[in-house]
């Protein structure tokens, strides 16, 4: 599969399945997880900020496993807690997936997930 493949799955999709390892159990573990993005470029925000269980995960190990309506990539994330970025981000949810699902699904929106496609 090539990125463009997966750049394709993405413009249908409203998720993502992202698979991570465990940074005390060393096992993968799966979620779906929102996302915004651009040409190059996924953003994730997790849900309780830098106190979400695959955040934390992915700050000790970054390499991730994205799915999207059945194509997969594997990635390198960029945690980041810059406050003008998450700032940006968050906007970005807002727009796609609406304020008010925002505010209620992201309630402590201090950290995102950058990721290069």
């Amino acid at each position: 599969m090539t990125n463009d493949d997966f750049r394709q799955a993405l413009s249908s999709s409203t998720e993502l399945e992202i698979t991570f390892t465990g940074r005390k159990s060393g096992k993968k573990f799966s979620t779906p997880v929102w996302f915004v993005n651009n040409s190059d470029k996924i953003y994730l925000l997790p849900v309780n900020g830098t106190s979400t269980n695959w955040y934390r995960n992915v700050v000790k190990n970054p390499k991730m496993e994205l799915q999207a309506t059945g194509k997969k990539a594997i990635v390198e994330a960029r945690p980041s807690e810059d406050k003008n970025r998450v700032g940006e981000i968050i906007d970005r949810f807002r727009e796609k997936y609406g304020a008010s699902d925002v505010k209620e699904y992201y309630p402590r929106p201090n950290a995102i997930v950058e990721i290069s496609i």
